[in-house]
């Protein structure tokens, strides 16, 4: 039915009649294609009824879905949606940073555990998932910087117990940086006015800070200008996600511009249809 679907424009407008919608053919260069696919079938017999695709697979002579096959295909798309969400977010090309990692990972493995009692036909699917998340990241669910830089983004608020870890490793670098702080402002000044002046304000600027910074509610990153140290900390630990989706939408973008039929296009033309192509809601 997809391989049909794009061989004319006569099939399309037969989809475009009897589902309203037009299907979404799976391809080897974005990996969540065939989620979106199936997720478009699904959406089209919940919108228009199972007839929609059954006049459909009758015009392209294909054989029709079978109950326990849209079954399948709809535990999938539930099952795969949290999956496809985790990883759009960890491959945005804005505001993803290392503080974002363990929160989705987190919240990924436990939506895939409440999967788990309502699904039987995926539950080898579900179990496949969680081996895979825990064969990749279950490492790094102990890591202190990752998790100092979650608590920096406030973005994780459970797991008390590796939480405390990210806690001591904030504490430890707040008051290195507190005592680094209080030495240059020790070369300018005298200790003969206030003898433990060094260990007051190291314990003030460290443990204070960390203290205001966790009980404000608001998430914006202006609030990080209001404490220093926390932002020179959430600034060194929340370095952005290394990921190669941005690179793989300009390349498909590209290739879509440069066409067999535009060969002769040169190269200070083509650079500029792909800026314009690319930004083109800034137009």
């Amino acid at each position: 039915m997809w391989n049909k679907s794009g061989r004319s424009y006569m099939a399309a407008e037969i989809v475009e009649d009897k589902c309203k919608l037009q299907l979404i053919r799976p391809n080897k260069t974005r990996w969540n294609s065939t989620y979106m696919a199936v997720e478009r079938i699904i959406r089209i017999i919940q919108e228009n009824g199972e007839d929609a695709i059954r006049n459909v697979c009758e015009e392209f002579k294909v054989k029709m879905l079978s109950p326990a096959e849209i079954v399948f295909l709809t535990e999938y798309c539930t099952v795969m949606k949290p999956v496809v969400k985790a990883l759009n977010i960890l491959q945005s090309e804005t505001n993803t940073h290392m503080g974002w990692l363990l929160p989705v990972i987190f919240q990924l493995q436990t939506k895939l555990i409440r999967l788990e009692t309502s699904f039987k036909m995926c539950l080898p699917l579900i179990r496949a998932v969680q081996d895979g998340v825990q064969k990749r990241f279950g490492g790094m669910m102990q890591e202190p910087e990752l998790i100092a830089a979650s608590i920096l983004k406030n973005t994780w608020t459970e797991r008390g117990e590796i939480i405390e870890a990210g806690l001591v490793y904030v504490r430890q670098h707040l008051d290195q940086m507190a005592e680094a702080a209080v030495e240059q402002v020790g070369q300018h000044s005298s200790d003969e006015d206030d003898f433990f002046s060094s260990m007051k304000s190291r314990r003030s600027q460290g443990t204070g800070e960390l203290d205001g910074y966790l009980a404000c509610i608001s998430n914006k990153m202006d609030l990080l200008n209001s404490f220093p140290h926390i932002k020179n900390l959430s600034l060194k630990l929340n370095t952005g996600l290394p990921a190669s989706a941005a690179c793989e939408r300009l390349f498909s973008c590209a290739g879509l511009l440069f066409t067999a039929k535009r060969a002769r296009m040169n190269s200070a033309n083509f650079e500029n249809q792909l800026l314009l192509k690319l930004n083109k809601k800034f137009i």
